[in-house]
């Protein structure tokens, strides 16, 4: 196939660890452009799709804004508005699980978009940078990814947006999907998906204007619950990462509900596999309790993805009743 035949697919580069070079005053830092990382990666002629590089940002995982996805949102909405058959983004793995879901809710298109990066800088023996782009480049040109909202591919392994989590410091193998496993794999240069959704996430769209605060308080053994009320005083919303099936000490639940009735509190677990429950238990504290004072059940979405969800919702101007039937639907609630 001519190169001029080749259909096209768009490549945002954000900076991240994939991207970075010795820093002058010690350890790495992003430096490395987006057609040099893609320049590194072998077999990438060999891709039915001819990349439209973009060098969006260069910055780590860990400073990425909201503003930023925003940005990168309508960038790639754009570049599949103007012939583009599939998107990848490369960034810092800090932040790719949110990111990835942010991009979930806000793009409305059956094109399939990866987020990757990398787990070993390029100075490292090792690194996984160019596999982990060669394998987000041909999930973003299959057929067969589709319809599957944002994915994340790192490891050779395909991610839904919505279940995937960073689950270890350093390992290339530090992207799971608890509870769930991933929606498939890359081998021998196939795409193999053996793992449908059954719905999409809920589209939003956010004012990126609005400012919008979102807190996460996690629940500790012997909480009083002063910090979380005091977080609760500076915060549009608030996800209260629980114990459990979602359970909080007896003391803390009457704070809680008080939160509740001035601002969205949603309860999701910290644990990081598993729904939070609405019947099981009934003593003060438990998800029956916590739930009947007026907290949002989070299903199966953890903490950090709850977060993303409430602050694009209260970003949309999104009223009560309005933000129960999302998480309802985003948590695989019955």
């Amino acid at each position: 196939m001519s190169e001029s035949a080749r259909p096209c697919v768009a490549v945002f580069g954000l900076g991240g660890t994939i991207a970075m070079t010795q820093a002058p005053g010690g350890g790495v830092a992003p430096a490395l452009s987006a057609p040099e990382l893609l320049a590194a990666v072998p077999g990438l002629a060999g891709v039915e799709a001819e990349p439209r590089i973009v060098d969006f940002r260069r910055k780590p995982g860990a400073s990425l804004s909201f503003g930023d996805v925003f940005e990168l949102a309508a960038a790639i909405s754009g570049a599949l508005d103007g012939g583009c058959i599939g998107a990848v983004v490369t960034q810092g793995t800090d932040t790719i699980e949110e990111v990835a879901y942010a991009l979930d809710l806000l793009l409305s298109t059956d094109a399939p978009v990866v987020v990757t990066g990398a787990m070993r800088n390029p100075a490292m023996a090792g690194a996984d940078g160019p596999a982990n782009i060669l394998a987000a480049v041909r999930v973003a040109v299959s057929a067969s990814s589709r319809g599957l909202g944002c994915l994340v591919v790192l490891n050779d392994q395909i991610h839904a947006a919505r279940w995937v989590q960073k689950t270890h410091t350093a390992s290339p193998a530090a992207f799971t999907s608890p509870g769930h496993g991933p929606l498939g794999d890359v081998a021998e240069g196939r795409v193999r998906i053996s793992v449908s959704l059954r719905h999409r996430s809920p589209i939003l769209t956010p004012d990126p204007a609005r400012q919008v605060r979102v807190g996460v308080a996690t629940v500790v053994l012997g909480d009083d619950g002063s910090l979380i009320e005091a977080l609760g005083e500076r915060v549009d919303g608030l996800v209260i990462a629980a114990l459990g099936v979602g359970h909080v000490p007896a003391g803390v639940a009457p704070a809680l509900g008080g939160l509740a009735q001035r601002i969205p509190v949603v309860l999701a677990s910290r644990i990081g596999a598993g729904p939070v429950h609405d019947r099981t238990y009934g003593y003060p504290g438990s998800e029956r309790d916590l739930l009947s004072r007026g907290l949002i059940n989070a299903g199966d979405l953890d903490p950090l993805k709850a977060r993303i969800l409430l602050h694009l919702l209260l970003a949309s101007g999104a009223e009560d009743a309005r933000i129960r039937e999302t998480f309802a639907v985003a948590g695989g609630q019955p």
